[in-house]
């Protein structure tokens, strides 16, 4: 398993500093890759909304400097609560910057921030805008990209049974391009009662495409991965029994100390 670092958690400090020197300082503490997310990536986007561009060169340019790091994009995109536009120039930018950034094993998590009537309970409660989904996966599977998913209104349970449903409708070497991206500590602000650690252990192996950490204490946020109300530790041997190899990734928020809390939070995991 690879621990991670994402770029917001850097937001503050890309005011005054460049995202190269963050990456590298990020790197010296352990990080063995960086999430790139869109609206904090310096001087590799520009503008806002669906008028956001990726800055290639700038990419490239920036994931050329640590070749032995691995890195993967995330997009805010509404890919469950509007019907997929895969030939949009939007999604296209986003498979661009994907590729740009990991040419060998380029990876998208796309992040709708959307919320809904009720939690998916059974397969009939899923939106066809979500289940369409799979349109973004066949055009993704053309240029070799995997999609990961996440969405903070739906429980890690229900995101899984889009996938499985979603999967269903597409040919096996492209439905296992579609995964999840789970955080427990987002469910349980929308389900308090439930054992977010238990339904990552209850994924499939091949679900898994990313996993984030971050922490709460009496649903407070923490700058660190910590104890707290969710067992991380739990989740960590969880994904290590799956024989998960992909990213654990730190979204721990800025903060003056944001690096010695990246620096805390890899060695509360190496417990």
């Amino acid at each position: 398993m690879k621990l991670g670092a994402i770029t917001n958690s850097w937001r503050e400090r890309l005011e005054s500093e460049p995202i190269a020197s963050l990456v590298g300082e990020a790197a010296t503490r352990g990080a063995m890759h960086i999430e790139l997310r869109q609206t904090c990536l310096g001087d590799c986007e520009s503008g806002e909304g669906d008028d956001w561009q990726p800055n290639m060169d700038n990419l490239k340019a920036l994931v050329a400097q640590y070749p032995t790091l691995s890195f993967n994009l995330a997009v805010a995109y509404p890919c469950l609560s509007e019907d997929a536009q895969p030939k949009s120039a939007m999604f296209q930018s986003m498979l661009d910057a994907a590729v740009a950034v990991s040419p060998d094993a380029p990876h998208l998590r796309m992040v709708d921030p959307s919320r809904f009537d009720s939690l998916w309970q059974t397969p009939e409660d899923i939106p066809e805008t979500a289940m369409s989904i799979a349109n973004l996966v066949r055009e993704a599977a053309g240029r070799g990209v995997t999609l990961s998913i996440e969405n903070s209104g739906q429980p890690i349970r229900s995101l899984a049974m889009l996938v499985r449903a979603v999967r269903d409708t597409l040919p096996a070497e492209q439905g296992e391009l579609l995964g999840l991206c789970p955080d427990p500590t987002n469910q349980l602000r929308i389900d308090a009662e439930s054992d977010p650690v238990g339904e990552v252990a209850a994924l499939p192996p091949d679900m898994v495409k990313l996993a984030h950490f971050k922490q709460t204490r009496s649903g407070e946020a923490l700058p660190t991965v910590d104890s707290g109300d969710v067992d991380c530790l739990r989740m960590m041997d969880s994904l290590q029994g799956k024989g998960y190899a992909g990213a654990a990734i730190m979204e721990i928020p800025p903060h003056e100390q944001v690096f010695d809390n990246l620096s805390a939070s890899f060695a509360y995991l190496g417990k």
